[in-house]
């Protein structure tokens, strides 16, 4: 077994990009949630998902074992954590600004208690990333990625994704 001991696996976990939003790591969007080192050095790295069913997962466990192994690390084991499920609200600051700055609507708050269901849900208010203008109109409720929605600021004539608050 070859351990590096110059290297954090956390910081070596925490880097890795996510391939949905590869402007964020991992860490920045908060599905890194533990990486420890056992007694017999095997490196337990526990990720989370977005949703159920996330595509994405997988490509994620994949990139964080190549990246610990480019890194010294050999005994990876990479688990799936469900609880506490994930929410936006686990996007970090700067997650929150690097998509800002991708030209990315990062989300707002998440919604909490219980979410009134309706035919016609309210027009949720959303600044244009690139022009800040807040008179944004949604063209898709589903964008690249089930995370996302499509909009358009009729300001500034710019289409753009927005992450949703989940």
């Amino acid at each position: 077994m070859v351990k590096s001991n110059r290297v954090n696996p956390w910081d070596v976990a925490a880097a890795v990009p996510d391939p949905e939003f590869p402007v964020l790591t991992i860490a920045e969007l908060g599905i890194l949630r533990d990486v420890r080192t056992t007694e017999a050095g095997r490196v337990v790295v526990e990720i989370t998902a977005t949703y159920t069913g996330c595509p994405a997962l997988p490509v994620i466990a994949a990139d964080v074992r190549e990246s610990l192994r480019r890194n010294g690390f050999r005994d990876i084991e990479v688990r799936t954590v469900w609880q506490p499920p994930w929410t936006s609200d686990a996007i970090t600051p700067a997650g929150l600004a690097k998509l800002a700055a991708a030209g990315i609507a990062p989300p707002g708050p998440a919604r909490t208690g219980p979410i009134p269901l309706t035919l016609y849900p309210a027009a949720e208010s959303v600044d244009c990333p690139r022009c800040g203008s807040p008179e944004t109109v949604t063209v898709s409720d589903f964008g690249p990625t089930a995370c996302t929605a499509l909009r358009r600021c009729p300001a500034c004539g710019e289409p753009f994704e927005q992450v949703k608050a989940i």
